[in-house]
């Protein structure tokens, strides 16, 4: 029987169809003033995208490597940092410190809860030496929402801290412009909300970090952002870079500048609404007491395997992504971020109550659906 398989993983996400238009064209050299045009028009709306006229770097990386860069550019050994360790990739900051020799100061957190802002202060207190805050201001593992404009101002009343941000699951989603929200390095990648395959990242740095990077004595060599910094801003780079995907990332940043940031945010709280509600309706319980707006973290009903229903999900064409680490098994998340709308939302929905009929649960077919209507009709106006 065929099955239309449908992507909800929280990365990759599926492609605009100018997105995929783009990607299908005959590869260009970069060493051109054709790639040059491009480069430069894609450097200017990740700009926009950011409410920056500072530098924004692209790396041919996956949003790692940026995170790598982060570290590796703008901290001294020896340096002591506050790691928010509320999941799968604040673990990924925590091991990303150790390996450049940066004093470790781990705030570890329940998987699916958000940092208390007394404790921030109470480490604050007791090691006023900081020179960085690392977050996740969505943190993918746990679909969980973080406040990092608190974190922001915390920075600033500290001497010489920088504030660190994987907005690898945020931008695109939110807006995210680290000017406003006391961000100084910020990173994301292509494969989540930007709307493109794997291996593209990218950078953003305040004139805070770029002083640190003058001083840093870490080793370094492809990750180097002041090199790339030079570079990209005549519209090069010091490495091959991802030529297609740059290309395609311009066709996703004019949709996505042309739908509105304002919109753009207001159609990802609304699906992720209507996905929450939905999901509680049916008797499911949420993984995130602070849920983010790029994907829905759920427990799966009591007895029943989280990877077992994913694999029901997938026999009626849906794609969702399973827990990480201690909560394989358990959850199931649903992604609705970049290329979705509202009745993407509701079809998830449906299928979810298939599966779960079909694996056992009993439901009333229908319910989650209708909740889910119900979200999207309340804020449609």
């Amino acid at each position: 029987m065929f099955i239309k398989e449908r992507l909800f993983t929280p990365g990759p996400v599926p492609l605009p169809p100018q997105v995929i238009k783009a990607l299908g064209q005959q590869i260009i050299h970069h060493r051109t003033p054709e790639f040059t045009q491009i480069f430069l028009e894609a450097r200017e709306n990740l700009q926009k995208l950011l409410k920056t006229e500072r530098d924004v770097i692209m790396f041919a990386s996956s949003g790692t490597g940026a995170m790598e860069a982060s570290v590796a550019n703008f901290f001294r050994k020896g340096d002591r940092v506050l790691i928010i360790n509320a999941g799968k990739f604040g673990q990924r900051w925590k091991e990303l410190a150790s390996v450049y020799q940066l004093k470790i100061v781990d705030y570890e957190i329940e998987w699916g809860k958000t940092y208390d802002k007394e404790r921030i202060l109470q480490i604050i207190s007791e090691f006023p030496d900081i020179k960085g805050i690392f977050v996740q201001h969505s943190e993918t593992s746990t679909t969980t929402y973080h406040d990092v404009k608190y974190l922001g101002d915390i920075a600033k009343k500290l001497d010489d801290c920088l504030l660190v941000v994987d907005g690898i699951t945020s931008v695109g989603v939110y807006q995210v412009y680290p000017e406003e929200l006391g961000i100084d390095v910020l990173v994301t990648g292509s494969q989540k909300a930007l709307m493109l395959p794997p291996g593209l990242s990218v950078l953003y740095f305040s004139e805070k970090a770029e002083e640190r990077a003058s001083k840093s004595d870490m080793p370094r060599y492809y990750f180097d952002v002041l090199k790339e910094a030079k570079k990209q801003s005549k519209g090069q780079t010091a490495y091959t870079p991802a030529i297609n995907l740059i290309i395609a990332l311009n066709e996703s940043l004019k949709l996505i500048l042309g739908e509105g940031l304002d919109n753009l945010e207001e159609r990802h709280r609304i699906m992720a609404e209507a996905t929450r509600e939905a999901v509680k309706e049916i008797g499911l319980k949420l993984l995130s007491e602070s849920p983010s707006n790029s994907a829905t973290g759920v427990y799966s009903p009591a007895g029943i395997d989280a990877d077992q229903l994913r694999k029901e999900l997938l026999k009626l064409g849906f794609r969702v992504a399973g827990g990480q680490d201690h909560l394989k098994g358990k959850i199931f998340r649903i992604a609705h971020m970049g290329y979705f709308d509202f009745m993407d939302v509701v079809q998830v929905i449906a299928g979810l109550e298939m599966a779960l009929k079909r694996i056992g649960y009993e439901i009333e077919i229908g319910k989650g659906v209708r909740k889910a209507q119900e979200v999207i009709l309340e804020n449609l106006g």
